[in-house]
Parts: C-alpha cells; structure tokens; sequence
C-alpha cells in the first residue's frame, strides 16, 4: 500500500488569512482534512461564524478558530500575528489568501484606491510573511508560506491595473521571500488561481456573456470552486513538497495552457 503520511499536516498550525469565504475557506478546509488546526481572519463576523461551523463539522470543536483584522491596517498585523501565535500555539503555516479589487478604467483609478489594493493584496502579506518568517528564524524551526497570486500575475484585462499590479507583485515576491529565506527552511510558494466561484467574482458570474466566454475560454470547460484548492494547498503545506520553494501552480483548468 502506498505511503501517504508524507502528505499529512496532523499537529500542525495554520493561519490563513480570508478563510473565512472563497478560495481562502477552500484551503482552510482542505488543512483541517489533512489534521491541521486553522486560524482563519476575515472582517465578516457572521461569514465567519458559519465558516468555523463548517470546518468543525470536518474536524471537530478544536478544529478552527477565527480572529477579525483588518489588513488594510498595516501597522496593526504584527499584533495580529502575535494573537494569532498565541491562540494556536505557533504558526507552522501562512496562508496570505485575503485579497480586494477595484475596477476602473485605468486613467480614472482613484489613486486612493489604487494603493488600499496593493496595501492588502501586497503589503499586508509581506508584512505577515515577515512576522511569520521572524518568529520561525527565532525558534529554529522550518516554515511553510502560500501566498495566492493569479492569472492576472502573468497577464491582464481591461478595469484590472491595481489587481493585475498586486498580483503580479506577489509572483515576484514569492522568489525573493524564497530565497532569503531557503537557508532557514522556511519555503515560499504561490498558487494561481484562474476564474474561481467566489464572491468577489460574483458580478462576473451573473454576467451571461462572460459566464459563457469563461467557459469556452477555459479548456476543463467550467469555472473553478473553492474546493478545488483543497489538494494543492496541503501538497504545498505538506513534507511532500519539501524540495518546493519560489513556485506557483496555476490552478486555471488549463488557461495559461491555450489561447
């Protein structure tokens, strides 16, 4: 029989930020299948509640806890980070999922607007990612950081310039964070997500004509769901990838594949 411990995260933390709904729930659930206990953030009171309802469903009362932030706050996240610390008794894992967008036409983008985008798409999760590696170079122990990049880390469509500048921000980032931090063990990876059933894509989904374009455009024929997460994410947490640093893996149903 085949050994699949590798993939096991059981006595392991994680803090995912915006776990609360979307991709960032997908993952958090696919932590608590594989063992882990989650911490999730996200600003929503009632989504997190009904959030931590289902994760306990899968892996019982101690399975998950949730603590609000807000990250575009940024001098408020260490603090966030050490509460988050304390209630799970470490961090093992980072998962930086939480993220925003704007749409306008780029010669009408509120520059207010532009920069609250990159505060918490970019900034937040380096600040996080710092606080995580600081404390795991402090203890001598090995880390694993997820942040979520994008389609629009590699391309972009017309209302997208401070997303598509965030997202493609965090590709680079997740290189640099994985080689300053390779010789303390801690890895940096990113996943990709393509057009994904969430909340934020809602206006995209009730769009018919893009609904459709969206599934012709994709060759696995459908949008993405948050469960489809669930796998990659405990792969990329996992001693399974422990030779992975600085990659993304595009979760796109073969997007960047075609044109």
């Amino acid at each position: 029989m085949p050994d699949f411990s590798i993939f096991s995260l059981a006595g392991k933390t994680a803090l995912v930020t915006g776990g609360n709904s979307g991709i960032g729930l997908g993952i958090a659930r696919g932590f608590v299948k594989a063992g882990a206990r989650v911490l999730i953030s996200g600003r929503n009171e009632e989504k997190s509640a009904a959030a931590l309802a289902a994760l306990r469903a899968i892996g019982g009362a101690n399975a998950a806890q949730w603590l609000a932030t807000d990250l575009a706050d940024t001098d408020s996240i260490p603090a966030f980070f050490s509460a988050a610390a304390a209630a799970l008794g470490g961090v093992d894992i980072l998962v930086n999922s939480a993220g925003i967008t704007y749409r306008s036409r780029a010669d009408q983008m509120p520059l207010a607007e532009y920069e609250r985008v990159l505060r918490v798409n970019l900034t937040a999760p380096y600040v996080l990612s710092q606080c995580f590696a600081r404390a795991r170079i402090a203890a001598g122990l090995p880390g694993s950081i997820i942040l979520i990049a994008s389609l629009m880390s590699e391309a972009s469509r017309p209302t997208t310039s401070a997303y598509t500048a965030s997202k493609g921000g965090i590709r680079q980032l997740v290189r640099a964070l994985a080689v300053d931090w390779a010789p303390f063990d801690i890895r940096v990876n990113g996943i990709g997500p393509g057009f994904i059933r969430t909340p934020m894509n809602q206006v995209l989904m009730d769009n018919p004509e893009f609904d459709a374009w969206v599934k012709r455009r994709t060759p696995l024929s459908r949008w993405g769901l948050p469960e489809d997460f669930e796998g990659v994410a405990v792969f990329l947490a996992s001693d399974a990838a422990r030779f992975v640093t600085g990659q993304i893996v595009y979760v796109d149903g073969g997007w960047l594949a075609t044109f």
